[in-house]
């Protein structure tokens, strides 16, 4: 998992890496409650993303059965939450898209982050909100720089 550390990609100075890293920092227990309306709190219907999120999954991954969550911030300003990581941390989940035809195995992380990208895509063109078009960007942008970058954009695409 990617958290508190910096994810960077290509080839570039020091310089520009320190500008372009995006530092993924999970959520505390005691900060859950505040999360949604925290992050997306301005944005018609906010409160059907979380919902949402778990639907995506349950079409995306056979064999999702519910679960504990985690929550994560950007430090672009994005946030976006994944299924819990198992005591090991080597767990592969394995997501396919029927819209695309596309699928691909992932950690916890990286299925956390498909799923939302979907969720709120979807959840941009419902609403019309330029707000949740800045969340889908940002998280895209995090999305661009994971190690996991192509299992997450192929499920997508």
């Amino acid at each position: 998992m990617l958290t508190q550390d910096e994810n960077t990609v290509g080839s570039a100075s020091p310089e520009q890496l320190h500008a372009s890293t995006i530092i993924c920092t999970p959520v505390p227990d005691e900060d859950r409650i505040c999360f949604w309306p925290l992050h997306f709190g301005t944005i018609p219907q906010w409160i059907t993303l979380e919902p949402r999120i778990f639907a995506w999954m349950e079409r995306f991954c056979e064999n999702y059965t519910g679960g504990i969550w985690q929550f994560y911030t950007l430090s672009n300003g994005g946030a976006f939450m994944a299924p819990d990581v198992d005591e090991d941390g080597d767990e592969k989940w394995t997501l396919f898209n029927p819209m695309n035809g596309n699928g691909a195995e992932m950690s916890p992380e990286a299925a956390g982050i498909a799923v939302c990208l979907i969720a709120y895509s979807h959840h941009a063109c419902r609403t019309e909100c330029g707000a949740m078009t800045e969340h889908y960007y940002r998280l895209r942008d995090y999305a661009l720089m994971h190690a996991e970058c192509h299992a997450i954009m192929r499920t997508i695409d």
